[in-house]
């Protein structure tokens, strides 16, 4: 028993000690090689839709989840591939961002109206020019630049 909270206490300095967040990016393109983007109300830049993956939540599930909340794109898992990892340091010491590539997906009807501003689909040579440098990097990377650790 005494192992059991000893461990317990161990594990729980550590968790506070060294927190990390985690963090999800969907590189949805269309039959047009088109990506999306979408637009907050909090934060500037235009970013591919993503978030923050919750407690018990695992990161294929967030991204889902986030994709549909923010843009209305409804993606099947079998639909969603890992495409590259990233530490996002700058922002936060310990987080991380797991960026994932969907090319099939349905449109449904969505009320982000409160965290979206806007939303849509770009060619790569028309990027808005509010497109953050790492939103532009990711998407230099699906279209072959070498993967950066870092975002």
């Amino acid at each position: 028993m005494l192992k059991y909270l000893r461990d317990g206490l161990i594990h729980t300095y550590f968790r506070l000690k060294r927190p990390m967040t985690l963090g999800v990016r969907i590189l949805v393109t269309d039959e047009k090689g088109h990506i999306c983007l979408v637009r907050h109300t909090y934060t500037p830049g235009w970013h591919l839709p993503g978030g923050g993956v919750e407690r018990g939540e695992n990161c294929l599930t967030a991204a889902i989840k986030e994709a549909r909340e923010e843009a209305g794109l409804v993606i099947a898992p079998e639909d969603m591939k890992l495409v590259s990892i990233h530490a996002n340091f700058d922002n936060f010491p310990g987080d991380h961002v797991l960026v994932y590539h969907a090319a099939k997906w349905t449109l449904t009807p969505t009320n982000n109206a409160h965290e979206i501003a806007e939303f849509g689909f770009f060619g790569l040579e028309n990027l808005p020019a509010e497109t953050t440098s790492g939103t532009k990097r990711r998407i230099g990377e699906y279209q072959g630049a070498p993967h950066s650790p870092n975002w």
